[in-house]
């Protein structure tokens, strides 16, 4: 058997899924969310999540930039220069600004950069500041 070696957080800091009808994509969400045991980790009347999925309607706050209607994936960066890197690296293939390099409101030390890939993705790198790894990542290993 071959031996395979995955690593667990340590790429996606999280994933943003924009819904049309919040109350149907909650229900549904939240039987998936209880057969594999995950908590919701909180709601409002435009958001909820659980662990790194958020799920919103249009108009929440933080669907940020030009909304897609496709998916939103953010990227882990390790500090604010490697955000500035993606950023930069991007645009100069192909990328489509959706939120030049910054802080965001979100919460103190939230520094992110957005852009459109060709197909119209919102992609994300973001660091923050404040967090404090346990460990680079998890290494399960089968």
């Amino acid at each position: 058997m071959l031996n395979r070696e995955r690593h667990k957080g340590r790429l996606i800091d999280h994933i943003g899924l924009v819904v049309r009808d919040l109350p149907a994509s909650k229900k549904f969400y939240t039987a998936v969310f209880e057969a594999l045991r995950i908590p919701i980790g909180g709601s409002d009347d435009r958001n909820f999540w659980a662990d790194e999925l958020f799920i919103s309607t249009p108009d929440s706050d933080e669907v940020q930039g030009q909304l897609t209607g496709r998916l939103h994936l953010a990227f882990q960066a390790h500090d604010r220069d490697m955000v500035d890197a993606f950023y930069q690296a991007e645009m100069a293939h192909g990328g489509r600004d959706n939120g030049a390099p910054g802080e965001r409101a979100y919460h103190k030390g939230y520094y992110a950069a957005f852009v459109l890939d060709p197909d119209g993705n919102n992609i994300e790198a973001v660091c923050r500041d404040s967090a404090v790894r346990t460990a680079e990542s998890v290494v399960v290993r089968y």
